[in-house]
């Protein structure tokens, strides 16, 4: 490294003269003309952004004043808890165990991170002017929305300390006037050991160190520069460049990091050359509670729900790919933020997860499918399944599956919400046959279930065909062509309203232009969560809850700070959704195939629909009693076929097993009765 292989930074002279120097009377000035122009801004603008800045900036002072090193340094655990009040988990974050002191952290770290975040670093008072005006306009031009950075390294750690996460003027108005506190109290050296052992770089590895062990099984000061300019590429976006989604978008950042180190003359030609050149390869983290479906869904919940209480607004439905790109920006800033915060806030996380309930289902998954044993050469059982369940009264989750138990470590796939599979033939209930009750059809509706010919013609499975048959007797047998003809009466448009209704995530525009999407052919697929959701909808007269496992999020004081909100939503008409359960009774307690697997052992009715996919890739059942809505999918990770894969084969095997237990001792309760219109 050149430059004698040092950082340039010198520290800061503490002691103040009497006389104050034209640096800083040039530096109070311009934070005097930044004040006059955001009241300028508020004055001719927007009212909202009247705001009270000589408060803002005492509280800066205050906050800052009252920080020392251990500010930095320290975390508080948090702690997540079943149903029953029974603790579930302590999260907790590495930046205690591996902080280093300022002479410790490699001298090409502290170099790489102000060669891509912030070039002036050692010549700034905080805040880059430039920058800053640049923010400013951009902020004078969109009206109030903050649309662009200018954050110094400096920012970035008021902001990571001291704020939450808002894309307001007022959070960057705060955070600059931290960031100028920070550089009164503390000198650079400082403010740049704090930022390396503060910042994120994905995957709860906080600061460098940590960093360093996790990807790389190294100590800190063992990196070469090549892994180190790696480890800086990302805390600028870590859900972007997280090495383990996208290992090539970090890798490119990489490249662009060591290009400006080498044009800051930080590095040598041959230390560039050699850098550019080097091999990445990054070890996968071992998380031991990594198979602990319901504990990555929950940390996902509460990453969300601190994200809704942050004001941000969830969406599925797009008018333009930009505008979703900007959203999906907008969402992964945000959740890389509040995710952060979980394994340093000392949350205490309160959930709707029933420990027995999640033991049963993980137990029914497993020994369901404990017949195929073959295992991928990372050691992942090849068949696999998912599952979840969700307590009716209240529409939130009570168990979650997102596999199959693995002997080995480090695998968190969670395929119950992180896996998009083809539905089949479990989509026609909510998007054809009760949009259909909405219409003006009945269950004794006569519908064509004769054989189709032509180009756009669909087939029945088996090639058998009943000629006029009724709705009921449709859903019963699972008619395609049945469907296809409803389906294009009703429209694809009005029928994929429904779907957006019930949050679908994953819904493509060719997905409304294609008329056999009603037989489950999606361009990505559906989740688990979002079956099981929308089957819980059905049972309870049409009204959807958005699925979730959080009831309430407290700091450690106890004071709440994110409950749980249902936000019923009328989704299909009462009479409509009874009437649509009394079909899929009928699924349950009729001659076919679903129904000997399906009955259970209780006395309790259910009501039930199973799908296949084609070439038996995937297999589903989505059933409900008046308590409990369950979905169960089984296939594999890749699209291959599974022997003897129906919806009425493993998916029901699990179903009946699990539902059975959790219905012990519980008292028979009726649906509600659909009335005649």
């Amino acid at each position: 490294m050149s430059k004698n292989n040092e950082t340039r930074i010198k520290p800061k002279n503490k002691r103040r003269s009497g006389k104050m120097s034209l640096r800083t009377r040039i530096f109070k000035i311009w934070g005097f003309l930044l004040f006059l122009a955001v009241i300028i801004v508020g004055a001719f603008t927007m009212k909202k952004m009247v705001i009270p800045l000589a408060s803002m900036y005492v509280d800066a002072a205050k906050l800052v004043r009252e920080s020392d090193a251990g500010t930095f340094k320290t975390e508080q655990t948090t702690i997540i808890y079943d149903t029953d009040g029974q603790e579930m988990k302590k999260m907790k974050g590495d930046k205690d165990v591996y902080y280093l002191p300022y002479k410790d952290i490699p001298d090409s770290a502290k170099l790489a991170i102000i060669a891509v975040e912030d070039q002036k670093f050692t010549s700034h008072r905080g805040v880059d002017l430039i920058g800053i005006t640049r923010a400013m306009l951009s902020l004078i031009l969109n009206r109030g929305e903050i649309t662009m950075g200018g954050s110094t390294i400096t920012q970035q750690l008021a902001k990571v300390v001291f704020l939450n996460y808002e894309r307001t003027y007022s959070r960057k108005l705060k955070e600059i006037f931290i960031a100028m506190q920070l550089e009164q109290k503390y000198s650079k050296e400082e403010i740049l050991e704090f930022y390396l052992n503060n910042v994120y770089f994905a995957n709860s590895f906080y600061g460098i160190e940590a960093a360093a062990e996790g990807y790389f099984n190294k100590e800190a000061k063992d990196l070469t520069i090549s892994e180190i300019a790696f480890l800086c590429a990302i805390p600028n976006s870590p859900s972007r460049y997280d090495p383990y989604s996208d290992l090539n978008a970090t890798l490119q950042r990489r490249d662009h990091i060591l290009r400006n180190m080498h044009k800051e003359d930080y590095i040598s030609d041959a230390q560039y050359n050699k850098s550019v050149a080097e091999e990445i390869t990054v070890q996968r983290k071992n998380d031991s509670t990594s198979n602990d479906y319901a504990q990555t869904y929950i940390i996902r919940c509460a990453t969300e729900a601190l994200m809704r209480a942050e004001g941000f607004e969830f969406r599925t439905v797009f008018g333009s790919d930009d505008e979703k790109e900007l959203y999906d920006q907008e969402y992964s800033e945000l959740y890389d933020t509040c995710r952060q915060s979980l394994n340093t806030a000392g949350y205490r996380i309160y959930t709707s997860i029933d420990s027995r309930q999640q033991e049963l289902l993980q137990d029914s998954v497993s020994s369901q499918l404990s017949m195929f044993t073959e295992k991928s050469d990372d050691g992942v059982f090849k068949v696999q399944g998912a599952a979840v369940c969700i307590d009716n009264d209240s529409g939130m989750v009570t168990a979650i599956v997102g596999g199959r138990e693995e002997d080995q470590e480090g695998y968190g796939l969670n395929r119950a919400y992180q896996s998009y599979r083809q539905p089949g033939s479990v989509i026609k209930p909510i998007l054809v046959y009760t949009p259909a009750l909405e219409n003006g059809y009945t269950p004794d509706s006569t519908l064509d279930d004769n054989r189709m010919t032509g180009t756009d013609s669909v087939s029945n499975a088996g090639y058998v065909y009943l000629g006029h048959i009724s709705l009921r007797k449709a859903v019963e047998v699972s008619s395609n062509v049945a469907t296809y003809r409803l389906y294009q009466e009703l429209g694809s448009a009005k029928c994929m309203k429904y779907l957006e209704a019930l949050k679908f995530k994953g819904l493509d525009p060719k997905d409304y232009r294609y008329d056999t999407t009603c037989l489950g052919g999606f361009t990505t697929g559906v989740t688990g969560v979002e079956m099981a959701a929308s089957y819980a909808t059905l049972a309870n007269d049409g009204i959807y809850r958005s699925p979730d496992c959080i009831e309430k999020i407290t700091d450690a004081q106890g004071n709440e700070l994110v409950s749980y909100e249902p936000g019923d939503t009328q989704i299909y008409k009462a009479n409509a959704a009874r009437q649509m359960t009394d079909v899929l009774e009928t699924c349950v307690t009729s001659g076919s195939a679903t129904a000997h697997v399906c009955q259970l052992d209780v006395d309790m009715p259910a009501a039930c629909k199973t799908g296949t996919t084609s070439d038996y890739v995937d297999g589903w059942l989505c059933g409900y009693t008046p308590y409990y809505t369950t979905a169960v999918w089984v296939g594999k990770d890749i699209y291959q076929p599974v022997d003897n894969l129906k919806g009425n084969t493993y998916p029901a095997d699990i179903w009946k097993n699990y539902m059975d237990k959790i219905h012990q001792g519980l008292a028979r309760k009726e649906f509600n009765d659909a009335v005649d219109q």
